[in-house]
């Protein structure tokens, strides 16, 4: 099972794939609050804090790389799990490694199943999370 109160904020560009992670994070016992635009996310920092952050690398407004690293600026105990259906990210994240910053990346499309495999291993849970629902067979 999740952390009691394991909070993730999931934040994507495209509406559907936010709102769809956070829907299948809360069927799985967490508590998720997805946002489509990065800045927003910083925002809510103001009242919330998240125990990790899943974030796609490639938006509009900053990258998720941009967006982790200003979250472990103000919350270093936040984790980070980034995602991305680009090549062209695997350079993004060279140069933040090379600034100190180590994040995991998930390639797109990610089935839930590992998807909740990955949060569990990043949260220090157990390996695999224990769902209280079934999952649909959705791919992101």
């Amino acid at each position: 099972m999740p952390s009691q109160g394991t909070h993730i904020f999931v934040v994507d560009d495209e509406e559907i794939i936010a709102t769809t992670l956070a829907k299948i994070l809360e069927l799985s016992g967490f508590t998720a609050t997805p946002f489509t635009n990065p800045l927003d996310a910083l925002l809510q920092l103001q009242t919330e804090i998240p125990d990790l952050l899943l974030s796609d690398v490639s938006m509009p407004q900053m990258s998720g790389i941009e967006l982790a690293v200003q979250m472990q600026q103000q919350f270093p105990n936040c984790k980070v799990l980034l995602f991305s259906g680009q090549a062209a990210t695997s350079k993004m994240l060279e140069d933040a490694s090379g600034q100190g910053h180590d994040f995991h990346l998930l390639s797109k499309p990610i089935h839930p199943k590992e998807l909740l495999r990955e949060i569990g291993k990043a949260t220090g849970g157990v390996r695999e999370v224990e769902r209280s629902r079934p999952i649909a067979e959705i791919e992101l």
